[in-house]
């Protein structure tokens, strides 16, 4: 009896070629892109679940807002991972970790810039399933001057990682470290991935009993059985306990004052597994996703496929009447109703296995294409087949029992008597569902455009947002400190060479992630209520020229000054924030080490125009320049059509100052650029899943029109020989339609509104919906719908009426 089903079904489907052509592409498109997110999904939902201890792991974030700013921090402060394990009992182990940004590490007569370095405590192993293939996890970060590497990092220097224990790196030239262990490289499923792991003894800091300085990503191990919620509960008595003598020491106030006065010193809990895609904190130790896309591209793979069952299901009942009188003799010669719905599932699950086969090609085919979009690495390993195989047979028998049971259904409910008398059932018109359903398809479709739109849009206003800064033409070098008491020789000798216009030394540039906040008090008073948390970044006098800041009172630096020293610029944010009408010439006190026992008074000589050195999803917070040498980097302000030949002079200048030591640069739109990656990949992959869902619903909707011309030839023909003309005809076939796709369009377009309003409120600088995006997204679904439907309805109009005729 199955082995008839099947046969039958596979007779059928050769038979209505075109109609299972367009059924198995429609799927084929709908399985591929579903399977290629669920690939993305799958991998950002299994950030850091490789670590065995994962369900008690948690990092300590710091919530603080002070002085008109409210920000959160992944780091918090050098001594609260000691005090969290002698004071809270639910605490098993906690380890530190700090990045200092790379060292030049020496292999041979080269030095090798590594940046993937951090400091890390003796701990790391006991908190992070870091399998060691070499050393004694237990000891090998206790010791000053060691480091822990990964395998790859092993090979590149030792060539053999069991050879590397015991042998000894050179960082900049002169710090040594001892290679005391070698780690299996860390899965890409990690919120951090770092080659060497530094001795946190190393660090003088690491020993510092500041409560007020921020610079330790925390992470605690909790026993067994510890409930998170009431161990966060103690967190705040903690605080104050330790921090609350010093804030005494430092502004004259309790704790209870301080809080009183709206500010905040508070600390927090954040699962490691919710890490990569739940937070966005100051100090993220490298860049994180967003939970806001895993919905997004998840609820797009669902619509995507629904789209595709949903072609499947109008296809089957509007053609109907071609298979009425099967059904009729079927029943006549005595077939129960439940044999034919197994008959009519038995097709839906054919095409449906054929489409997930050419699925899994297409996939296949796509992935190096969908990684490069993605930034990810996916592969069909054994891995993936494990699961893909056995997921996309399930797959098959659901989505092809679900597609295929509506038809079924309605297919076999035919009566014999009706049908064999000719009173067959109708097609396309009576189909409430079916109207339903391609109102459902295209809704889809116009959410989707006026998503993708709304998203290029965004993009757009980003990349011509007037920042406040120029980053066109800025060449970033990087290492500069490595020079020592050269680098000011090197950025004179750049500053003389054809085409460069300016030149400032420091590594606090709107596109990088250095960064130093402060409090800063307008008086010796220490008055919370007066003092501002801001940015204090030391800059040469070239600052402001180089990237074009626009100064709005007061003056630049001056080098001929040596009051400048103790002089500072600040922002317009951080000048309203003083509240005062003229703040040139005013005081401000900064603490000159972590403890503020030292307090240093600057005298504002300028303002500068507020501009935008974080991300455009936050808002512009205070800054203070000060006047200073920080060699973090080199910025040149070029103007020349031949980036080439000045690169090479740059390069030349540098291998005659530090001869061993690589050339790192970067170009600052290209930083900027790489801020907002994510959206910008975001976008590129919307643009292709709507183009997708799009083809995927036209692909339906073709096959209703030439089922409805199919069904309408007659009346067509008699028209025809009565004289309507070829447009009346083809306006008469494709009203039915249209008039489903505005009513899609009135369905879709609060909807996504709604939903892209929402998407903007993360960035808080953004580009309201414009009108034209609806209108464009409305006249792109009643376009490409009119395009596909007078496709067959010129074909039906254009028609010899005597080959519809010639039967009657």
């Amino acid at each position: 009896m199955i082995k008839n089903y099947i046969k039958t079904a596979f007779r059928t489907l050769k038979k209505n070629l075109g109609f299972t052509a367009i059924n198995v592409l429609g799927l084929a498109l709908g399985l591929a892109t579903c399977l290629l997110i669920i690939f993305y999904v799958v991998d950002e939902l299994s950030y850091d679940k490789f670590n065995t201890k994962a369900d008690r792991i948690y990092r300590i974030n710091n919530d603080i807002k002070f002085g008109g700013n409210d920000q959160s921090y992944a780091s918090s402060p050098a001594p609260l991972a000691a005090s969290l394990v002698a004071d809270l009992p639910e605490v098993e182990k906690t380890v530190r970790l700090i990045n200092r940004g790379g060292y030049n590490v020496k292999k041979g007569n080269q030095n090798i810039k590594e940046n993937q370095m951090l400091f890390a405590d003796a701990t790391l192993f006991d908190v992070f399933t870091f399998p060691m293939i070499a050393g004694d996890p237990h000891k090998a970060l206790v010791d000053p001057h060691t480091v822990v590497i990964n395998e790859s990092v092993a090979r590149r220097y030792f060539n053999d990682p069991l050879l590397a224990v015991g042998k000894t790196l050179t960082f900049n030239d002169s710090i040594l470290y001892k290679v005391t262990g070698v780690i299996k490289d860390i899965p890409k499923q990690s919120h951090f991935n770092f080659g060497f792991f530094l001795s946190m003894s190393t660090l003088a800091e690491s020993k510092d009993d500041a409560w007020f300085s921020n610079n330790f990503n925390t992470y605690v191990l909790l026993r067994d059985g510890a409930d998170p919620q009431k161990f966060k509960a103690k967190l705040p008595l903690l605080m104050r306990k330790y921090a609350g003598p010093q804030l005494q020491s430092i502004l004259h106030i309790t704790f209870d004052q301080f809080e009183k006065a709206g500010n905040k010193y508070q600390l927090n809990l954040i699962a490691l597994k919710d890490i990569h895609l739940k937070s966005n904190a100051v100090s993220e130790l490298a860049p994180n996703g967003n939970i806001q896309y895993v919905y997004i591209f998840t609820a797009v793979a669902i619509f995507i496929l629904l789209i595709a069952c949903v072609n499947f299901m109008n296809l089957s009942t509007a053609r109907s009447s071609n298979r009425a009188r099967e059904v009729g003799v079927r029943k006549v010669l005595g077939s129960p109703r439940k044999y034919l719905i197994f008959q009519f599932l038995a097709e839906s699950v054919m095409v449906t296995f054929i489409a997930a086969v050419l699925a899994i090609i297409t996939a296949y085919l796509f992935m190096p294409v969908f990684n490069n979009m993605a930034d990810k690495s996916f592969s069909f390993n054994i891995g993936a087949l494990s699961w893909l195989l056995p997921g996309m047979l399930a797959a098959v028998l659901i989505i092809g029992c679900l597609a295929g049971f509506y038809p079924a259904i309605f297919l076999s409910a035919f009566q014999p008597i009706e049908v064999l008398k000719g009173k067959l059932a109708n097609g396309f018109k009576g189909g409430w569902l079916r109207s339903f359903l391609v109102v459902f398809q295209f809704s889809i479709s116009i959410f989707l455009i006026i998503g993708t739109l709304v998203i290029y849009n965004q993009l757009k206003y980003i990349q011509s947002k007037d920042l406040g800064y120029s980053r066109n033409q800025v060449l970033i070098i990087h290492g500069i400190y490595e020079m020592g008491a050269q680098a000011a020789t090197f950025k004179n000798e750049v500053k003389q060479l054809s085409g460069v216009i300016n030149a400032t030394m420091t590594g606090f540039l709107p596109t990088m992630d250095y960064r130093n906040s402060s409090s800063v008090f307008p008086d010796r008073n220490l008055d919370q209520k007066k003092a501002v948390l801001a940015q204090t970044w030391m800059v040469d006098e070239d600052y402001i020229g180089t990237l074009g800041l626009k100064l709005v009172k007061g003056r630049n630096f001056n080098k001929q000054m040596g009051t400048d020293t103790a002089s500072m610029i600040i922002n317009e944010t951080a000048a309203k924030l003083m509240d005062v009408a003229d703040p040139v010439n005013k005081m401000l006190y900064v603490p000159q080490d972590n403890m503020a026992r030292v307090w240093k008074g600057y005298r504002i000589v300028g303002v500068i125009k507020d501009f935008n050195f974080n991300s455009l999803k936050t808002n512009i917070s205070p800054v203070v320049l000060m006047y200073g040498e920080d060699r973090g980097a080199l910025s040149l302000k070029i103007n020349t059509a031949n980036i080439t030949t000045l690169m090479g002079l740059v390069k030349s200048k540098w291998k005659s100052v530090a001869p061993n030591r690589e050339f790192n640069y970067s170009f600052m739109d290209d930083d900027f650029d790489a801020t907002y990656r994510a959206e910008q990949r975001m976008g590129t992959i919307a643009i292709v899943f709507t183009t997708l869902a799009i083809i995927i619903a036209c692909l339906g909707l073709f096959g209703l029109a030439a089922y409805a011309a199919e069904q309408r030839s007659k009346e067509i023909g008699i028209r025809k020989v009565l004289g309507a003309e070829v447009s009346t005809i083809v306006a008469m076939l494709s009203k039915d339609f249209i008039k489903l796709v505005l009513i899609a369009i009135l369905v879709a377009t609060p909807l996504a509104w709604l939903a892209m309003h929402q998407w903007l409120q993360s960035f808080a600088y953004r580009q309201n919906i414009q009108w034209w995006v609806i209108a464009v997204s409305a006249f792109l679904a009643v376009f490409i719908a009119f395009a596909t439907i007078s496709f067959q309805s010129i074909k039906a109009a254009l028609s010899n009426p005597v080959k519809s005729l010639r039967s009657e």
